[in-house]
C-alpha cells in the first residue's frame, strides 16, 4: 500500500462513520423547516412551546456530549454509540406516537440525549492513521454539510406525504440502520488511544481555552449562527406559507436557495484562505446574514423571501465551512481537542437558546420582529467581530514518534522547536505520537522531512 493511500480499515472507518454522522443529521435538520407548521396540530401548542420542543435536543446534547466521551475512554467507542442511538431511536419513537406537545418534547430531548458526536470522532481518530486524520475528518463534515442540504429539501416533501409523525418514524429506521452500519461495516479498534485533536475536553486544558480571546469570538460566533438558524426557522415557514408557498414548494425553495448560496460561497472561501483574509469572510458572512434578516420581513411580495434566504443560507453555509478551519488552526496543539469540544458544545447550546428565544419573541411580538431581533443580534455579532485578530496562515502535521529513548526524542523535539517555520511541538509519547504546527511560508518541508524520517 502506498504510504499516501488510505487503508481498507480507513476507507471503512471513514465511509461509515461519515455515513453515520449523515443519516443523524438528516434525521434531526429534516423537521426544522416543518415543526413550526405542523405542531400546530398538536394538544397545548403554543409558540414559545413550539420553539422549546424544537430546541430542546440542543440542551441535551450539550449536557451530554462530554460524559459520552468520558465513558467512552472507560468502556470502549462502540458500546456508547450503541447505547446513544439508541437513545436517539427511542426519542424519535416517543415524539413519533405523540399526541400532545408534551410528548413531542420529551422526544425531542431523548433524542439530543443520544450525543454520540464526540464517541465518534473519537472512534475516527482510533481507526485513522495521524496523518490521514485531516482527511477523515473533512470527509465527515462534508457528509454534515450535503445531509444538512438534503434534509431541508426532503423535510417539507416528505411532510406533505407521511406528515411530521411518519418523519420521527424515518429518523427512528435511521438509528437502526446506523446501528447496523456500526455493527457490520465500522471496524472495532484494537485499543482506545488519546488524541489532541479528537480526544474530546481535557479539564487541564479548558481554563487556556476560555482565556483566549480569539477562541472566544468563535465560540461566540458558532453559538449565534445556530441560535439563528433554529430562532429563524420558527418564524420563516410560516411567512413563506403566508407568501403564498404551499408546504411541498417549501422543500424546493430551499433546496435551490441552499445550492445557489454554496456556489456564491466558494469564491468568498477562496478569498479568505488565499488571500489570507479570513477575518474580512466572517464579517462578510454576518453581513449577508444581517441583510437577510432585514430583506425577509419587507412587505415586497412573496418573492422578497427568496433572496433573503439566499442571503441568509450564503453567510450560513460560509461560516460553517470557516469556523470549525479556524478553531483548528487558532488554538493550541495540547489543547485543539478541548477547543473543539468548547465549540461543539456552544452551537448545541445556540439550537437550545434559539429555540425558546424565537418561541418566546413569536409569543409576545410576531415573525417579523423575530426577525428584526435577531437583525440587532448580527450588529452585536459584528462589534464581537472586530476585535477578531487576522489569523496566522498555520497547518498541522501529526506523525508518529520514532522507536528512540525519552533523551533522543528530548533532542528530537528540541532540534523540531528550533526549526524556523515550526511554531510548536507537542509530544505524547504514552501514544507514540508527535503533533506539529506549522508556518509552510516560513518552513523547509524537505527539511522537516529528512529529520523526522531520518
Amino acid at each position: 500500500m502506498r504510504q499516501d493511500s488510505l487503508a481498507k480499515t480507513e476507507l471503512r472507518a471513514i465511509s461509515g462513520l461519515a455515513g453515520l454522522y449523515g443519516l443523524r443529521m438528516l434525521g434531526l435538520f429534516m423537521v426544522l423547516p416543518v415543526m413550526p407548521l405542523l405542531l400546530l396540530e398538536y394538544e397545548g401548542a403554543e409558540p414559545f412551546i413550539i420553539g422549546l420542543t424544537i430546541g430542546i435536543y440542543g440542551f441535551t446534547q450539550a449536557l451530554l456530549q462530554l460524559p459520552y466521551g468520558w465513558l467512552s475512554d472507560k468502556f470502549g467507542r462502540k458500546p456508547l454509540i450503541y447505547l446513544g442511538l439508541l437513545i436517539f431511536a427511542l426519542g424519535s419513537l416517543v415524539a413519533a406516537m405523540a399526541d400532545s406537545m408534551l410528548g413531542l418534547l420529551v422526544g425531542r430531548a431523548l433524542q439530543g440525549a443520544g450525543a454520540i458526536a464526540s464517541v465518534l470522532m473519537a472512534l475516527l481518530a482510533d481507526l485513522t492513521r495521524d496523518e490521514k486524520r485531516t482527511q477523515a475528518m473533512a470527509s465527515v463534515g462534508i457528509s454534515i454539510g450535503l445531509a444538512f442540504i438534503v434534509a431541508m429539501a426532503a423535510g417539507p416533501l416528505l411532510a406533505g406525504w407521511v406528515g411530521l409523525s411518519g418523519l420521527f418514524w424515518l429518523t427512528a429506521a435511521f438509528s437502526l440502520l446506523g446501528m447496523f452500519i456500526v455493527w457490520r461495516w465500522v471496524p472495532t479498534p484494537q485499543r482506545v488511544r488519546k488524541h489532541l485533536d479528537a480526544g474530546g475536553i481535557d479539564t487541564k486544558q479548558v481554563g487556556k481555552v476560555l482565556v483566549n480571546p480569539q477562541l472566544l469570538r468563535l465560540d461566540f460566533s458558532i453559538l449565534v449562527l445556530h441560535l439563528l438558524l433554529t430562532g429563524v426557522f420558527i418564524a420563516v415557514p410560516g411567512l413563506l406559507i403566508n407568501a403564498g408557498w404551499t408546504l411541498t414548494q417549501h422543500g424546493w425553495i430551499y433546496l435551490t436557495t441552499m445550492l445557489l448560496g454554496f456556489g456564491l460561497m466558494i469564491p468568498l472561501i477562496i478569498m479568505g484562505e488565499k488571500g489570507r483574509k479570513m477575518k474580512a469572510v466572517l464579517m462578510i458572512a454576518v453581513s449577508l446574514i444581517a441583510a437577510a434578516l432585514v430583506l425577509m420581513p419587507t412587505n415586497l411580495g412573496s418573492w422578497a423571501l427568496l433572496p433573503g434566504l439566499l442571503l441568509f443560507f450564503t453567510g450560513f453555509n460560509l461560516l460553517e465551512a470557516s469556523l470549525p478551519s479556524l478553531i483548528s488552526k487558532q488554538s493550541p496543539v495540547q489543547a485543539k481537542g478541548t477547543a473543539m469540544g468548547i465549540y461543539s458544545t456552544s452551537q448545541f447550546v445556540g439550537a437550545f437558546l434559539g429555540g425558546v428565544l424565537g418561541g418566546f419573541i413569536l409569543t409576545y411580538w410576531g415573525p417579523v420582529e423575530l426577525l428584526w431581533s435577531a437583525a440587532s443580534l448580527c450588529l452585536l455579532w459584528l462589534v464581537v467581530l472586530v476585535g477578531f485578530k487576522q489569523p496566522r496562515h498555520l497547518s498541522s502535521r501529526i506523525f508518529t514518534l520514532p522507536a528512540i529513548n525519552s533523551q533522543a526524542l528530548e533532542a528530537l523535539k528540541s532540534e523540531l522547536a528550533s526549526m524556523q517555520g515550526v511554531v510548536e511541538v507537542v509530544f505524547l509519547e504514552e501514544e507514540t505520537t508527535g503533533y506539529l504546527k506549522l508556518d509552510k511560508q516560513q518552513l523547509n518541508e524537505q527539511a522537516l522531512d529528512n529529520l523526522l524520517l531520518n
